[in-house]
C-alpha cells in the first residue's frame, strides 16, 4: 500500500499503539541508554549527508516555483546544516538528566515522607511544517526526557523526514532501545493530523509549530493537550542608545541574519526623540530591507514606504520591516501590548527606568534588552535545542527544551501509616 492510500486514521492509530508500547520501555530506560541513542543518531545522520543532500533536493525541487525565499531557505539543508544537527543532538546528550531530579521533599507529622520527582509526559505528537531539522531536535530532545514521539512533518520535506527518522531509529537500534520510540506519519493526508490530534487514547501531548492556519487547527479539533506555537510577531522599542551604529547592528541581525526563523524581528518601535537620527541610520545600515512605516516615519525620511494598519500586525519572514513612532515610553508600552504575539520583544535603550518598566510590563514569554530577538532560541539560552517556543502560560513558556518536556508524579514513602 503507497502512502497515499493508507487509511489516516488507522495508520495513525497503529503509530499510537506502537508508540505507547516502546515509551514503556522506554520509561525503564538509563540515561546512559538514552544518551547512546542520541549520539549514535547523531553519527547516523552524518553517515548519511549524500543520501539526506539528495532526498532534500527532492523536496525543494518539488516547492521551488510557488514558494518565497524565506521558506526555500527554511526547508534547505546542507552538510552544514546537517551538520549542525548532529552537534545539536551531540548537546542534547551532554545535557543533565532531566528524568527523576526531586522537585520535592517534605516530611509530614504522621511520618511520611514525600517526594515530587519528574518523569517522562509519555507519547508526544510533534506536527511541523517545513523546517526538516526540527524532527530531529524534537526527537532529540524527547529520546532525553524519556518520551516516544510521533512526526508529522510538512509534506514538503517528507523526502527529507524519512532519512532523518530513519537515522534517529537507526541509532535506538544500536542502543538497545525500542526503533518505535521515533515514528513519522506516512501519509501526507491532512487527515492524519485530524488523527493524531484526536488520538487521546495513546498520545499526552501535542505540540504544532506552524503558521496560522496550523494552530487554529490545532485549538480547533484537539482532544489531547496541548502547547502551542502560536504566530510570531517580534517587535523592538528603539529609545536612546550611546553608540547608534551598534544599535543599528542589533537590529539588522534581528530582521535580516534570517528573515525566516520566529526570533525574526518584524516591527520597530521608535521614539520621536530620537527618529530623526535613527531612522535614516537604520536605512542606511539596511539598504537591503524594505521600511514601511506610518506616516511620522514616512516624513522623516523619503526611503519609508507608507505602511498599511496590517503591516502593524504581520509576520513577514522576508526582508520587510514596519515602523511606528511613538512619542514616548507610555505610548511605545501600549503600542507593543496592542501588537505583540507574546512571543519576543526587545528594547534598545541606555535608559535603565524605562528598560526595567519594558522587561516588567511587557507580558510576552521572552523580553530582550540591548541584544537581538533572533537570540529567541533554546540552543543559545544553553538548553541544547528547543522542540518550539510556547507562549501560552500553562505547564511550559519560552524555550521548550528537556526540562519543559517532563511532568512530575508523588512518591509517598510510609512505615505502616494508616489515616484516622
Amino acid at each position: 500500500m503507497t502512502d497515499q492510500n493508507l487509511d489516516p486514521q488507522m495508520h495513525v492509530a497503529q503509530l499510537g499503539a506502537n508508540a505507547k508500547r516502546a515509551a514503556q520501555l522506554l520509561r525503564a530506560a538509563s540515561d546512559a541508554q538514552r544518551n547512546a541513542a542520541i549520539i549514535g543518531a547523531a553519527a547516523a545522520l552524518r553517515a548519511a549527508i549524500p543520501e539526506l543532500i539528495e532526498a532534500n533536493a527532492r523536496d525543494v525541487a518539488s516547492v521551488q516555483s510557488d514558494k518565497p525565499a524565506s521558506f526555500i531557505d527554511r526547508l534547505t539543508l546542507d552538510e552544514a546544516r546537517i551538520e549542525g544537527m548532529a552537534t545539536a543532538l551531540e548537546e542534547i546528550a551532554a545535557l543533565p538528566d532531566p528524568v527523576g531530579r526531586t522537585l520535592a521533599r517534605f516530611e509530614r507529622p504522621n511520618g511520611l515522607i514525600i517526594e515530587r520527582v519528574a518523569v517522562p509526559i509519555g507519547v508526544i505528537g510533534m506536527i511541523y511544517e517545513s523546517r526538516p531539522n526540527v524532527g530531529s531536535d524534537a526527537s532529540g530532545l524527547c529520546l532525553k526526557s524519556g518520551n516516544t514521539v510521533i512526526l508529522r512533518g510538512g509534506s514538503e520535506s517528507r523526502h527529507s523526514a524519512r532519512v532523518i527518522t530513519a537515522c534517529l531509529r537507526d541509532g535506538l537500534s544500536a542502543a538497545g532501545l525500542p526503533a518505535d520510540a521515533v515514528l513519522n506519519v506516512h501519509t501526507p493526508s491532512r487527515e492524519a493530523v485530524s488523527a493524531l490530534l484526536g488520538a487521546s487514547e495513546f498520545v499526552d501531548l501535542v505540540i504544532p509549530r506552524g503558521g496560522r492556519g496550523l494552530v487554529e487547527l490545532v485549538q480547533r479539533e484537539a482532544k489531547v493537550p496541548t502547547l502551542l506555537h502560536l504566530d510570531v510577531y517580534c517587535l523592538i522599542y528603539f529609545l536612546a542608545v550611546a553608540d547608534l551604529a551598534k544599535a543599528a547592528d542589533v537590529v539588522r541581525n534581528a530582521k535580516l541574519r534570517r528573515t525566516g526563523v520566529c526570533g525574526a524581528a518584524e516591527s520597530l518601535v521608535i521614539d520621536e526623540a530620537i527618529v530623526d537620527a535613527a531612522l535614516p541610520a537604520l536605512l542606511d545600515a539596511m539598504p537591503d530591507c524594505e521600511f514601511r512605516g506610518d506616516a511620522r516615519a514616512c516624513k522623516v525620511d523619503a526611503r519609508v514606504q507608507s505602511a498599511s494598519d496590517q503591516d502593524f500586525d504581520t509576520e513577514y519572514l522576508d526582508a520587510i520591516l514596519s515602523v511606528k513612532i511613538v512619542s514616548g515610553p507610555d505610548e511605545a508600552l501600549a503600542t507593543v501590548a496592542e501588537h505583540s504575539s507574546g512571543h519576543t520583544d526587545a528594547i534598545l535603550t541606555e535608559n535603565a527606568d524605562v528598560a526595567g518598566r519594558f522587561m516588567t510590563e511587557i507580558d510576552s514569554a521572552i523580553v530582550m534588552h540591548n541584544a537581538s530577538t533572533q537570540f529567541a532560541d533554546g540552543g543559545e539560552f544553553g538548553m541544547g535545542a528547543e522542540i518550539g517556543i510556547a507562549t501560552g502560560k500553562m505547564h511550559a513558556r519560552g524555550p521548550v527544551g528537556v526540562e519543559q518536556l517532563t511532568s512530575f508524579k508523588y512518591l509517598v514513602h510510609g512505615e505502616g501509616q494508616t489515616r484516622p
